[in-house]
């Protein structure tokens, strides 16, 4: 068994990188201008090669890849422990970008911490302290007692986030809001190749990274994951031990819902707030659940990369020769179904 699932997972590395490179070499051969050469017959093509554009469209792919992977990152936590499939997550990041917001806009709060590197690590702060309490409800009054019945829990959740966006609508309308103001990490800039880019662009990169590096250590190197793995493979046996398994399922679900929210304040100083985050990311999150692998999280976080990278590739291309800005929605799926055609169970699942 270990032998088949190294070659399996070698396999899936192979795939990885030929993806990978597949989609950076189009990327900078139809980045810049393709140019007729010749008159006779088609002629030829030529791509003048344009080093600027390539690292907008690069930066652009990574800044997508970690958005989607703080969205998709609290899913695939909780289906791969809890087999919880959970579509209110699109929600939970909606409501930490609007929190993240409110709390850097308002001028009650702006007059009492004017301070905006601070304030806006309170609104992070805040907006994951909200998706922690409201997972932590969601859980204990909803799913519970629905944990035997997956179909039910899917349309609980799906209701869920339809309410969320009803109370969003309640509380803040239906307008988008556009962050206007500036702090630290937001108003520096690098250049890269003559290309201008916001240093907040990397913010969001090292978060991201970081964040792959904190859940990976805490599932697998210290005992509050021990105890969570070990809760999901035999209940029984932890409960005889003492330790409250339900308590656990609450926390992992708590956590899913914290890291959505936390995603959603921190793209708010790059996306603004609207109701569009709901869906916007949902979609590319659970394809890259599935295109990584049902409950593998190392396949999600790679698997959020070439999704981003993907939608960034094509988006350039589709606007810059095609007129058809649509085929940037359509990347995920297109992806998504091109690697299950070969690999049924996505890149680092399991039959």
């Amino acid at each position: 068994m270990t032998g088949i699932f190294s070659r399996d997972k070698r396999s899936s590395l192979i795939a990885i990188g030929v993806i990978l490179i597949g989609l950076l070499l189009f990327s900078l051969l139809t980045t810049g201008n393709l140019n007729l050469i010749g008159t006779e017959g088609f002629g030829a093509y030529a791509s003048t090669i344009n080093a600027g554009d390539f690292s907008i469209t690069l930066l652009s792919g990574l800044l997508r890849g970690m958005l989607l992977f703080l969205v998709a990152s609290g899913l695939s936590i909780v289906f791969g422990l809890m087999d919880v499939l959970n579509f209110a997550q699109g929600g939970y990041f909606m409501i930490g970008a609007y929190i993240a917001y409110e709390v850097h806009h308002t001028p009650a709060i702006i007059a009492a911490v004017p301070d905006g590197n601070l304030r806006f690590l309170l609104g992070v702060l805040l907006a994951i302290a909200v998706g922690g309490a409201l997972g932590a409800v969601l859980e204990r009054g909803l799913l519970r007692p629905l944990y035997a019945r997956p179909l039910f829990q899917l349309v609980i959740t799906f209701g869920v986030s339809i309410l969320l966006l009803e109370a969003v609508k309640l509380i803040w309308g239906v307008s988008p809001r556009s962050w206007s103001t500036v702090f630290g990490l937001n108003e520096g800039s690098f250049q890269l190749f003559g290309q201008q880019f916001s240093v907040y662009r990397l913010f969001v990169i090292a978060v991201g990274f970081a964040l792959i590096i904190a859940v990976a250590l805490l599932l697998q190197r210290t005992r509050i994951g021990i105890v969570i793995r070990a809760g999901v493979q035999d209940s029984q046996m932890v409960e005889a031990l003492g330790i409250n398994v339900r308590a656990v399922f609450t926390a992992v679900f708590t956590l899913g819902c914290a890291l959505a929210t936390l995603g959603g304040a921190v793209a708010a100083p790059f996306l603004g707030a609207s109701l569009g985050l709901s869906t916007e990311f949902l979609l590319g999150a659970v394809a890259a659940v599935v295109l990584g692998g049902l409950g593998s999280y190392e396949g999600t976080a790679i698997a959020s990369l070439l999704v981003g990278i993907t939608q960034a590739v094509i988006a350039k291309f589709g606007v810059q020769y095609l007129n058809q800005p649509v085929w940037e929605s359509l990347s995920p799926m297109i992806l998504l179904a091109l690697v299950l055609l070969l690999r049924p169970s996505g890149l680092f699942g399991k039959e």
